[in-house]
């Protein structure tokens, strides 16, 4: 029996940032088809323009449903949504660009929750040019979880030999620590664990993150964050039988996971867990949001304005990101 390839659908992200010239390379590669069937969600024409920028030999064919796709290489399949003038410039910000990437997402949610996509990829967003075009979130994690109903999700960071999810993200740290508090610390290692194990991964070892240096070093450090808001989380979740230790204090869990003592570390705030992947190398990072009820992966980089249209930009990271959406995806069939 031949293997599913499951339909992803890639969202062009901003069309005046670096999206369009990253699908267009990374559809060029014609082992992508061997696993996955892709289809975007954007702008034909930009696409076309975006491929003649890049060098990429490939036809773009606008399609107005998944089911008129043929998902064969050296075409493009694009649900065209029309919203992009010809002469929009590449790297300016644009209310009418960040309008169409909050469509682009919209369009991918209803054809998840229709069934007839596998996955969401995003290529990225300018959330200056978001907020421009009438749509107020920090970014697309929240987008993606007010359009489901979904009252909760993490990030979670996926690098070589890493992996990272958040218990607070775009807070600041006063806010962070405020936030932090048992019941979500567990919801979180949940969702990370319940991820892992959709993914094939019978008993994933997760490693949790302090606050304080030295995991408060018995409270000479802080004052009982980690008694107080961690380890009853951990305590409920390895009576559930699942392999959690901590809190451990950063610095060495992120060493010992890059070593392999775990496969999903869980970090407090954003710079606790961005850090250590960004030194990984940004090109090689995905972004996965975890706990929505669609798959939803994407680059860890932003929309390059100060490169976009000039063909130059790396496209490592959708590659990766398109892998991982593979991964997760095929599990669910």
């Amino acid at each position: 029996m031949d293997m599913y390839r499951p339909v992803i659908a890639i969202t062009m992200g901003d069309a005046a940032g670096v999206g369009p010239e990253i699908i267009m390379k990374s559809l060029a590669r014609a082992a992508l088809y061997d696993g996955c069937r892709p289809l975007v969600i954007g702008d034909a024409g930009r696409l076309r323009a975006a491929g003649r920028i890049a060098g990429v030999e490939l036809q773009v064919r606008a399609v107005a449903t998944p089911a008129e796709a043929r998902f064969e290489h050296g075409t493009v399949d694009c649900i065209d949504l029309g919203l992009i003038p010809a002469d929009l410039p590449f790297g300016a910000l644009s209310a009418l660009a960040g309008d169409a990437a909050y469509r682009y997402i919209a369009k991918a949610v209803e054809l998840a929750r229709a069934e007839q996509v596998d996955a969401i990829c995003t290529a990225p967003l300018n959330k200056e040019a978001l907020h421009a075009g009438g749509h107020l979130y920090p970014g697309h994690t929240e987008m993606l979880a007010a359009l489901t109903g979904t009252p909760e999700v993490s990030m979670m960071l996926v690098a070589p030999k890493l992996r990272v999810i958040h218990v607070t993200t775009h807070i600041g740290l006063l806010d962070a620590i405020e936030r932090i508090e048992p019941g979500l610390v567990e919801r979180t290692i949940a969702r990370g664990h319940d991820t892992l194990v959709r993914a094939g991964m019978a008993q994933p070892r997760i490693g949790v993150c302090a606050i304080n240096p030295h995991a408060g070093e018995n409270g000479l450090f802080g004052r009982g964050e980690e008694a107080a808001k961690i380890t009853p989380a951990i305590e409920a979740c390895r009576a559930r039988g699942w392999n959690v230790e901590g809190p451990l204090p950063a610095d060495t869990l992120f060493f010992r996971a890059g070593r392999g003592d775990f496969d999903l570390v869980v970090a407090m705030y954003h710079d606790q867990g961005h850090g250590p992947i960004k030194v990984l190398g940004i090109e090689a990072g995905v972004n996965i949001t975890v706990g929505l009820p669609v798959i939803r992966t994407s680059v860890d980089h932003g929309t390059a304005f100060d490169i976009a249209g000039r063909g130059t930009v790396d496209e490592r990271s959708m590659l990766e990101a398109l892998r991982q959406a593979l991964e997760l995806a095929a599990r669910r069939v």
